[in-house]
């Protein structure tokens, strides 16, 4: 989107790199050379001149001028300044402890609305959450068909209503995300091919019905500077708390992202480029910015590749669980996983009768770390394959975490505990999945256990608060 600007402000500075020193004159012809590139880009003029001028000022500086790497020194204060003009930090979509939290999509017709309420759908339930969308919009044809195709592909539930009342359907969306246990509602609003007044009222008496945490407008960065127009529309009847950039990967100038947050204080918190459910990217300015000007976005490229070795590294673990072949890097994992959800005290709370343990005695949280040490101190194959711990190995591995050779010995009781306890789950677990809503066959006896817990019995919980938590 940014090709034509990035290739006129690469030239711009390549020019100045000839130059061992740099005059006040070749800053200002460099800087009408940045206003007549960003004028080209479509930002929007009062935009071009608010940035030209701070930058210029920035520039004549007697520091930068007399320094050793001039040009350098303008490049960072170009870098910045843009920067500051995209937003200077991330904003990122933080979440209320609200249940539901309500997030509500306005915007233009044509601007891609329903296909970003789809796509962070996916992201937060890719996150963890279990978000439901509401389909509001009934007037366009076919805009609820296509959020609900668009939720089928991603597995979220998409509610419609009666069809008929936008203000209705958000409320019952809200409704049957409590009826359903969904934490996150997103509210598909209906939009016009421009800004006028029955979409503003409806837009408002939606928000008074269902009081968004979160209003974010859809904004078609192919549109140029006159979405500024649109966005100042809305923020001043809906006060929108952020911007979904859509349609990144078109072929315009990208004027319109490089204009909304200067003119409406408004951030960008989301940009999408494609069409695929895992488009929507969280949105980095100071990543832009150094895009823009030909640095390039290694944090990117290093996250999308962390991405996806996490996406290999957590499918091969599932297929070794599944297969009840737990090794000591699982057990680690698991233990770590445990820390992040608060600990072994507020795990064994959760369980049935872990209040009672909890009271009856103390948990040592530092069970964990404990076996955290032991375990890093075995070798890489010994990790990996548990039946090589003989005596001699217990006892060096004792000796190099400090530790009695009873410890290891203790720990190695509990991981084999632990995968007795994977092979009774996982075909529990498989059950569900397979045979889900089917009953036992007629007279023969099935075992009771506690819901939600796969199966396992009570005699099962107390083995598991007993190997994660060391209850004395």
């Amino acid at each position: 989107m940014f090709e034509n600007l990035s290739d006129r402000l690469q030239g711009i500075f390549s020019g100045l790199r000839g130059k061992g020193r740099l005059t006040e004159d070749d800053i200002n012809s460099a800087m009408r050379e940045v206003r007549m590139a960003m004028l080209e880009a479509d930002v929007n003029f009062k935009v071009v001149k608010q940035f030209v001028a701070r930058t210029k000022e920035r520039c004549l500086d007697a520091e930068v001028l007399d320094s050793l790497s001039p040009t350098q020194n303008v490049i960072k204060i170009v870098t910045d300044e843009l920067t500051e003009l995209l937003g200077r930090t991330d904003s990122k979509l933080v979440l209320s402890s609200r249940i539901p939290n309500v997030i509500m999509l306005v915007g233009l017709q044509g601007s891609g609305k329903t296909t970003a309420a789809a796509k962070l759908a996916y992201r937060l339930k890719a996150e963890g959450h279990s978000p439901l969308l509401a389909a509001c919009d009934v007037y366009r044809p076919a805009a609820a068909d296509q959020l609900e195709t668009l939720g089928n592909e991603i597995g979220v539930r998409v509610f419609r209503g009666d069809g008929k009342d936008p203000v209705a359907i958000a409320e019952g969306g809200i409704k049957d995300a409590i009826a359903n246990l969904r934490d996150v509602v997103i509210v598909d609003t209906a939009g016009r091919l421009h800004v006028d007044e029955q979409m503003m009222e409806e837009a408002q008496t939606i928000k008074r019905a269902v009081k968004p945490d979160q209003i974010l407008m859809v904004v078609d960065a192919m549109t140029g500077q006159d979405v500024v127009n649109v966005a100042a529309a809305f923020a001043e009847r809906v006060d929108f708390d952020g911007v979904i950039m859509s349609k990144m990967d078109g072929d315009a100038r990208g004027g319109g992202a490089l204009s909304i947050r200067e003119v409406t204080g408004k951030p960008i918190k989301f940009i999408s480029a494609g069409e695929k459910p895992d488009s929507l990217e969280e949105f980095h300015p100071d990543r832009m910015a150094r895009r823009i000007l030909g640095m390039g976005d290694m944090l990117s490229l290093i996250e999308s590749a962390v991405k996806v070795q996490q996406e290999e590294e957590e499918k091969a673990e599932t297929e070794r669980l599944m297969k009840s072949q737990l090794n000591l890097n699982d057990f680690i994992t698991m233990n770590r996983q445990i820390r992040k959800m608060g600990g072994v005290s507020k795990l064994i709370a959760a369980l049935p009768g872990g209040e009672k343990a909890l009271g009856q005695g103390q948990v040592d949280e530092g069970a964990l770390d404990r076996m955290e040490v032991i375990i890093n101190s075995m070798t890489k194959a010994e990790r990996e394959k548990p039946e090589l711990l003989n005596g001699s190995r217990r006892a060096r591995i004792a000796a190099g975490a400090g530790v009695h050779v009873s410890e290891v010995n203790q720990l190695m009781k509990k991981f084999n505990e632990t995968k007795k306890m994977m092979k009774k789950m996982m075909p529990a677990v498989e059950d569900m999945g397979n045979k889900k809503g089917k009953k036992g066959k007629k007279g023969k006896r099935r075992r009771m256990g506690i819901p939600g817990m796969g199966g396992m019995s009570m005699s099962d919980l107390k083995k598991i608060q007993d190997m994660m938590g060391d209850v004395k």
